[in-house]
């Protein structure tokens, strides 16, 4: 499973860069590359916030990791 955590962190950390460009720029990359909400670019939204879901998943791993070195 850690190659689709490692998958998922990446996919989540595109999605920072790309709200970091809007937030900054009102340039949305997604967007530039895809088109204005295309279905193709709607998939990568979906797929980008289905993946900062599953990432909340990390901070019980985190802390029952931390519990067992301890």
């Amino acid at each position: 499973m850690k190659w689709f955590d490692n998958t998922a962190l990446t996919l989540v950390i595109v999605g920072a860069v790309n709200w970091l460009l809007v937030g900054i720029f009102r340039f949305d990359l997604v967007a530039f590359l895809f088109g204005n909400l295309s279905w193709f670019s709607r998939i990568l939204y979906a797929i980008v916030g289905l993946c900062g879901l599953y990432l909340i998943s990390l901070y019980g791993r985190i802390s029952s990791t931390s519990e067992m070195q301890s």
